[in-house]
Protein backbone atom coordinates (compact mmCIF):
# COMPACT_ATOMS: atom_id res chain seq x y z
CA UNK A 1 0.00 0.00 0.00
CA UNK A 2 2.75 2.40 1.20
CA UNK A 3 4.31 1.88 -2.46
CA UNK A 4 1.08 2.34 -4.58
CA UNK A 5 0.44 6.00 -2.30
CA UNK A 6 4.54 6.76 -3.25
CA UNK A 7 3.99 5.31 -7.18
CA UNK A 8 0.52 7.97 -7.28
CA UNK A 9 2.67 10.47 -5.51
CA UNK A 10 5.14 10.46 -7.85
CA UNK A 11 2.94 10.30 -10.88
CA UNK A 12 1.24 13.80 -10.09
CA UNK A 13 4.42 15.31 -8.92
CA UNK A 14 5.49 14.54 -12.81
CA UNK A 15 1.91 15.09 -14.37
CA UNK A 16 2.52 18.91 -12.42
CA UNK A 17 5.80 19.75 -14.03
CA UNK A 18 4.83 18.49 -17.35
CA UNK A 19 1.59 20.90 -17.01
CA UNK A 20 4.23 23.84 -15.44
CA UNK A 21 6.81 23.32 -18.44
CA UNK A 22 4.37 23.03 -21.30
CA UNK A 23 2.18 26.27 -19.95
CA UNK A 24 4.94 28.78 -21.79
CA UNK A 25 3.73 26.99 -25.06
CA UNK A 26 0.01 27.15 -24.31
CA UNK A 27 0.60 30.83 -23.41
CA UNK A 28 2.25 31.63 -26.50
CA UNK A 29 -0.23 29.74 -28.80
CA UNK A 30 -2.98 31.53 -26.88
CA UNK A 31 -1.49 34.82 -27.16
CA UNK A 32 -1.20 34.31 -31.32
CA UNK A 33 -4.98 33.46 -31.68
CA UNK A 34 -5.62 37.21 -30.13
CA UNK A 35 -6.07 40.48 -31.77
CA UNK A 36 -3.48 43.49 -30.20
CA UNK A 37 -6.88 44.80 -28.78
CA UNK A 38 -8.13 41.34 -27.23
CA UNK A 39 -4.90 41.17 -25.52
CA UNK A 40 -4.72 44.26 -24.04
CA UNK A 41 -8.14 43.57 -22.61
CA UNK A 42 -7.40 40.26 -20.84
CA UNK A 43 -3.47 39.06 -21.67
CA UNK A 44 -3.80 35.88 -19.89
CA UNK A 45 -7.79 34.62 -20.85
CA UNK A 46 -8.67 32.67 -23.36
CA UNK A 47 -8.98 33.78 -26.85
CA UNK A 48 -13.07 34.91 -26.94
CA UNK A 49 -12.57 35.11 -30.96
CA UNK A 50 -9.84 32.97 -32.23
CA UNK A 51 -7.97 34.22 -35.07
CA UNK A 52 -5.20 32.99 -37.45
CA UNK A 53 -4.44 36.43 -39.03
CA UNK A 54 -0.83 37.09 -36.45
CA UNK A 55 0.27 33.54 -38.25
CA UNK A 56 -0.49 34.75 -41.88
CA UNK A 57 0.75 38.73 -40.88
CA UNK A 58 4.01 37.05 -40.09
CA UNK A 59 4.72 36.57 -43.93
CA UNK A 60 3.58 40.14 -45.17
CA UNK A 61 5.60 42.07 -42.49
CA UNK A 62 8.79 40.10 -42.46
CA UNK A 63 10.72 37.10 -44.60
CA UNK A 64 9.83 34.39 -42.68
CA UNK A 65 9.87 31.82 -44.81
CA UNK A 66 13.28 33.02 -46.23
CA UNK A 67 14.88 32.89 -42.25
CA UNK A 68 13.06 29.62 -41.75
CA UNK A 69 14.88 28.40 -44.88
CA UNK A 70 18.14 29.80 -44.01
CA UNK A 71 18.12 28.09 -40.51
CA UNK A 72 17.26 24.87 -41.99
CA UNK A 73 20.62 24.59 -44.33
CA UNK A 74 22.28 26.31 -41.67
CA UNK A 75 21.58 23.84 -39.14
CA UNK A 76 21.83 20.31 -41.75
CA UNK A 77 25.05 21.51 -42.94
CA UNK A 78 26.34 22.31 -39.71
CA UNK A 79 25.41 19.73 -37.94
CA UNK A 80 26.45 17.01 -40.42
CA UNK A 81 29.20 18.19 -41.04
CA UNK A 82 30.18 18.46 -37.03
CA UNK A 83 28.84 14.59 -36.96
CA UNK A 84 30.84 13.25 -39.79
CA UNK A 85 33.85 14.93 -38.69
CA UNK A 86 33.17 13.73 -34.63
CA UNK A 87 32.29 10.17 -35.51
CA UNK A 88 35.47 9.91 -37.14
CA UNK A 89 37.84 11.55 -34.15
CA UNK A 90 36.06 9.34 -31.62
CA UNK A 91 36.54 6.32 -33.46
CA UNK A 92 40.49 7.33 -33.90
CA UNK A 93 40.77 8.00 -30.02
CA UNK A 94 38.79 4.65 -29.14
CA UNK A 95 39.64 2.67 -31.35
CA UNK A 96 42.96 4.28 -32.78
CA UNK A 97 46.46 3.57 -32.52
CA UNK A 98 48.75 6.63 -32.43
CA UNK A 99 50.92 9.27 -31.28
CA UNK A 100 49.64 11.61 -29.37
CA UNK A 101 46.48 9.91 -28.80
CA UNK A 102 46.01 11.14 -25.19
CA UNK A 103 46.63 14.32 -25.74
CA UNK A 104 44.42 14.74 -28.56
CA UNK A 105 41.62 13.82 -26.49
CA UNK A 106 42.01 16.01 -23.53
CA UNK A 107 42.76 19.48 -26.01
CA UNK A 108 39.43 18.20 -27.49
CA UNK A 109 38.32 18.39 -23.50
CA UNK A 110 39.64 21.59 -22.80
CA UNK A 111 38.46 23.37 -26.09
CA UNK A 112 34.79 22.66 -24.48
CA UNK A 113 35.33 24.59 -21.32
CA UNK A 114 36.50 27.61 -24.31
CA UNK A 115 33.61 29.84 -24.07
CA UNK A 116 32.17 31.02 -27.31
CA UNK A 117 32.00 34.81 -26.79
CA UNK A 118 35.90 34.68 -26.32
CA UNK A 119 36.20 33.75 -30.42
CA UNK A 120 33.45 36.10 -31.30
CA UNK A 121 36.17 39.31 -32.04
CA UNK A 122 38.80 36.77 -33.74
CA UNK A 123 36.10 34.78 -35.69
CA UNK A 124 34.51 38.06 -36.92
CA UNK A 125 38.04 39.76 -38.00
CA UNK A 126 38.40 36.47 -39.87
CA UNK A 127 35.25 36.64 -41.41
CA UNK A 128 35.71 40.25 -42.56
CA UNK A 129 38.63 39.06 -43.94
CA UNK A 130 37.52 35.89 -46.27
CA UNK A 131 34.48 37.87 -47.32
CA UNK A 132 32.37 35.56 -45.89
CA UNK A 133 30.80 38.11 -43.29
CA UNK A 134 26.90 38.50 -43.94
CA UNK A 135 26.57 34.97 -46.13
CA UNK A 136 25.40 31.65 -44.37
CA UNK A 137 28.76 29.73 -44.90
CA UNK A 138 30.56 31.82 -41.94
CA UNK A 139 27.85 31.04 -39.21
CA UNK A 140 27.25 27.53 -40.67
CA UNK A 141 31.35 27.21 -40.57
CA UNK A 142 31.61 28.63 -37.04
CA UNK A 143 28.85 26.37 -35.48
CA UNK A 144 30.53 23.18 -37.18
CA UNK A 145 33.14 23.89 -35.83
CA UNK A 146 32.27 24.86 -31.75
CA UNK A 147 29.85 21.86 -31.98
CA UNK A 148 32.82 19.18 -32.71
CA UNK A 149 34.66 18.94 -29.11
CA UNK A 150 31.15 17.97 -27.51
CA UNK A 151 30.31 15.73 -30.30
CA UNK A 152 33.54 13.95 -30.04
CA UNK A 153 33.45 13.56 -26.45
CA UNK A 154 29.77 12.58 -26.33
CA UNK A 155 30.49 9.69 -29.05
CA UNK A 156 34.15 8.78 -27.46
CA UNK A 157 32.03 7.90 -24.30
CA UNK A 158 29.54 5.62 -26.04
CA UNK A 159 32.17 3.63 -28.13
CA UNK A 160 34.19 3.04 -24.89
CA UNK A 161 31.21 0.96 -24.15
CA UNK A 162 31.20 -1.42 -27.42
CA UNK A 163 31.93 -4.59 -27.28
CA UNK A 164 36.07 -4.55 -27.90
CA UNK A 165 35.83 -8.44 -29.20
CA UNK A 166 33.61 -7.50 -32.26
CA UNK A 167 36.19 -4.74 -33.59
CA UNK A 168 38.91 -7.06 -33.20
CA UNK A 169 37.29 -10.12 -34.53
CA UNK A 170 36.85 -7.86 -37.63
CA UNK A 171 40.44 -6.63 -37.40
CA UNK A 172 41.68 -10.26 -37.19
CA UNK A 173 39.09 -10.60 -40.67
CA UNK A 174 40.91 -8.82 -42.89
CA UNK A 175 38.41 -5.53 -42.27
CA UNK A 176 39.64 -1.81 -42.60
CA UNK A 177 38.68 1.00 -40.07
CA UNK A 178 36.57 2.29 -42.46
CA UNK A 179 34.38 -1.03 -43.25
CA UNK A 180 34.97 -1.68 -39.24
CA UNK A 181 33.38 2.21 -38.64
CA UNK A 182 30.43 2.06 -40.91
CA UNK A 183 29.52 -1.64 -41.27
CA UNK A 184 29.99 -2.42 -36.98
CA UNK A 185 30.55 1.07 -34.98
CA UNK A 186 27.73 2.91 -36.50
CA UNK A 187 24.97 0.24 -37.00
CA UNK A 188 25.47 -0.31 -33.07
CA UNK A 189 25.05 3.78 -32.38
CA UNK A 190 22.45 4.75 -34.09
CA UNK A 191 20.64 5.40 -31.48
CA UNK A 192 23.63 7.67 -29.57
CA UNK A 193 24.12 9.16 -32.70
CA UNK A 194 20.88 10.56 -33.47
CA UNK A 195 20.52 11.76 -29.59
CA UNK A 196 23.91 13.76 -30.58
CA UNK A 197 22.30 15.16 -33.88
CA UNK A 198 19.11 16.24 -31.93
CA UNK A 199 20.87 18.58 -29.13
CA UNK A 200 23.41 19.83 -31.63
CA UNK A 201 20.55 21.05 -33.76
CA UNK A 202 18.38 22.05 -31.19
CA UNK A 203 21.83 24.26 -30.18
CA UNK A 204 22.03 25.73 -34.03
CA UNK A 205 18.36 26.94 -34.25
CA UNK A 206 18.76 28.70 -31.42
CA UNK A 207 22.30 30.27 -31.24
CA UNK A 208 22.02 34.32 -31.23
CA UNK A 209 25.34 35.39 -30.46
CA UNK A 210 27.01 34.16 -34.02
CA UNK A 211 24.20 34.83 -36.12
CA UNK A 212 22.95 38.28 -35.04
CA UNK A 213 26.63 39.48 -35.04
CA UNK A 214 27.90 37.74 -38.57
CA UNK A 215 24.88 38.85 -40.42
CA UNK A 216 23.54 42.14 -40.52
CA UNK A 217 22.10 41.38 -43.96
CA UNK A 218 18.37 41.11 -43.19
CA UNK A 219 18.03 38.35 -46.08
CA UNK A 220 20.66 36.29 -44.69
CA UNK A 221 19.64 35.96 -41.22
CA UNK A 222 18.12 32.81 -39.48
CA UNK A 223 14.90 32.74 -38.30
CA UNK A 224 15.86 33.57 -34.51
CA UNK A 225 17.82 36.35 -35.27
CA UNK A 226 15.63 37.76 -37.19
CA UNK A 227 12.57 37.23 -34.87
CA UNK A 228 15.21 38.79 -31.93
CA UNK A 229 15.18 41.82 -34.19
CA UNK A 230 11.48 42.01 -35.20
CA UNK A 231 10.59 41.45 -31.38
CA UNK A 232 12.11 44.66 -30.32
CA UNK A 233 10.58 46.23 -33.68
CA UNK A 234 6.92 45.21 -32.82
CA UNK A 235 7.12 45.08 -29.25
CA UNK A 236 3.65 46.58 -28.67
CA UNK A 237 2.16 43.98 -31.01
CA UNK A 238 2.39 40.92 -28.14
CA UNK A 239 0.25 38.43 -30.30
CA UNK A 240 2.32 38.77 -33.39
CA UNK A 241 5.54 38.00 -31.40
CA UNK A 242 3.72 35.31 -30.13
CA UNK A 243 3.02 33.74 -33.58
CA UNK A 244 6.58 34.22 -34.73
CA UNK A 245 8.24 32.36 -31.36
CA UNK A 246 5.19 29.74 -31.60
CA UNK A 247 6.00 29.25 -35.45
CA UNK A 248 9.94 29.08 -34.81
CA UNK A 249 10.04 26.36 -32.24
CA UNK A 250 7.63 23.96 -34.15
CA UNK A 251 10.36 22.44 -36.30
CA UNK A 252 12.12 21.27 -33.10
CA UNK A 253 9.27 20.07 -31.74
CA UNK A 254 8.21 18.13 -34.72
CA UNK A 255 12.29 16.92 -35.11
CA UNK A 256 11.63 15.25 -30.83
CA UNK A 257 8.46 13.95 -31.75
CA UNK A 258 9.74 12.72 -34.61
CA UNK A 259 12.60 11.06 -33.15
CA UNK A 260 11.63 10.56 -29.33
CA UNK A 261 12.45 6.67 -29.35
CA UNK A 262 16.36 7.33 -30.65
CA UNK A 263 16.18 10.50 -28.19
CA UNK A 264 15.20 8.20 -25.42
CA UNK A 265 17.22 5.41 -26.36
CA UNK A 266 20.80 7.61 -26.70
CA UNK A 267 20.26 9.63 -23.12
CA UNK A 268 20.27 5.72 -21.32
CA UNK A 269 22.89 3.99 -23.43
CA UNK A 270 26.05 3.60 -21.85
CA UNK A 271 25.11 3.63 -18.85
CA UNK A 272 26.48 -0.23 -17.72
CA UNK A 273 26.85 -2.92 -20.19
Amino acid sequence: MKRVSVSLVQQALLILLSLVSLYPLWFAVQTALKTPQAYALDPSGLPRAPTLDNFLSLFDVMPFARWTLNSIVVSFVSVAAATLIAVLAAYAIVFGRFLGQRVFFNLNIALMALPPVALLVPLFTLMVQVGLINTLPSVTLVYAVLLIPFSVFFLVNFFRELPLELIEAATIDGASHMRILFRIVMPLSVATTATLVIVNAIWVWNELLFALVFLQNNSQRTLMAGLTLFQGRYSTNEPLVMAGAFLSILPLVILYLASQSFFVRGMTAGIGK
